[in-house]
């Protein structure tokens, strides 16, 4: 089915929809369109940080402790 089919046939049941049950579903569409439009923002952003050379000086960064230099080791339970 088409994007513009599933659009008419949406639109021919919240016509049929009472008018308190049609907002409902309105709430539950800008809930969605907020999710997507904050996915597509924080793909975007992860795009940019993972292409970005701003920080690309610490990839070549030495190591400044290893595990010769604990003292105590943590053993944490969760």
């Amino acid at each position: 089915m088409t994007k513009q089919a599933l659009i008419e046939r949406t639109i021919g049941a919240l016509n049929k929809l009472p008018q308190e049950k049609a907002e409902e579903v309105l709430d539950f569409v800008l809930i969605l369109l907020k999710r997507h439009e904050e996915r597509a923002i924080s793909e975007g952003l992860r795009h940019l940080a993972n292409t970005s050379t701003a920080l690309a000086f610490l990839h070549d960064e030495k190591d400044l402790y290893s595990l010769a230099d604990l003292k105590q080791v943590y053993h944490g339970q969760g």
